[in-house]
């Protein structure tokens, strides 16, 4: 059982999570990282915050955001380079995040997360009606699904059932860990709260966009605000992905 009333221990760093999995710095494939400096300045800072692993996880959206195998690769690949060039030892990977739309196929060559995790997000708006029977069409497929910030989803902030069905079908959360610091507005922090009393997060990512995000993450982690919050929780970051 999770518990907010830990003895308090002054953590500075994200060592004990060891793996961000799920991040935008990639340069210029989303509405993350722009340029190749930017990305490799946010590579770095995460570095020296603590990660020894990032998997970069570019928004797939045809609508906004139509990646592919290649152009993540590409990117992904360029960006290595730009890291050793830069003198940045960290070893990062990609995969990638699908909104579940009506665009949307299954298929057996998404791009997933190693052990094929896949993670998905939906609407800020409303719940994909079916949903349900698209997890069940990837499960088929061998992946496992993970659901990005379900704290995120407005529509569930008083449907909290739909949680429950989502575990019982084997579905992974992931939490960002702005969420628990307020950033993403009260009902979020209070969902995300709930969330961790049930133990229904398996992991946890920077979701990690723009300066703004790494100015309030950098601050949240060095004063140990972070690791108080949810620094005993166990996530299984490096379990699976390092």
């Amino acid at each position: 059982m999770f518990s907010f009333f830990k003895k308090r221990t002054h953590v500075d760093h994200m060592e004990w999570l060891g793996v961000d999995m799920h991040s935008h710095l990639l340069p210029g494939i989303d509405d993350g990282a722009t340029d190749m400096p930017q990305s490799v300045g946010f590579i770095k800072k995460l570095n020296e915050l603590g990660f020894q692993k990032l998997l970069c996880t570019p928004h797939i959206f045809s609508e906004l955001y139509p990646n592919t195998p290649d152009t993540i690769q590409a990117a992904l690949d360029c960006t290595r380079l730009a890291l050793k060039a830069a003198q940045v030892e960290v070893e990062i990977g990609a995969g990638a995040e699908y909104m579940i739309n009506d665009t949307f196929k299954v298929s057996n060559d998404l791009v997933s997360l190693p052990k094929k995790h896949l993670l998905i997000e939906m609407s800020y708006l409303s719940e994909m009606p079916n949903i349900e029977q698209v997890i069940f069409n990837l499960q088929v497929k061998g992946y496992v699904v993970i659901l990005a910030h379900p704290e995120r989803y407005n529509f569930y902030f008083e449907r909290h059932q739909r949680f429950h069905r989502f575990k019982e079908m084997g579905v992974l959360f992931q939490l960002n860990l702005l969420s628990v610091c307020g950033y993403y507005g009260k009902e979020v922090k209070k969902l995300s709260e709930y969330l961790l009393q049930k133990n229904y997060y398996d992991l946890a990512g920077t979701d990690l966009h723009h300066d703004k995000h790494l100015q309030v993450l950098t601050q949240e982690i060095q004063t140990g605000r972070l690791f108080n919050k949810i620094g005993h929780v166990g996530f299984k970051n490096r379990e699976l992905f390092f």
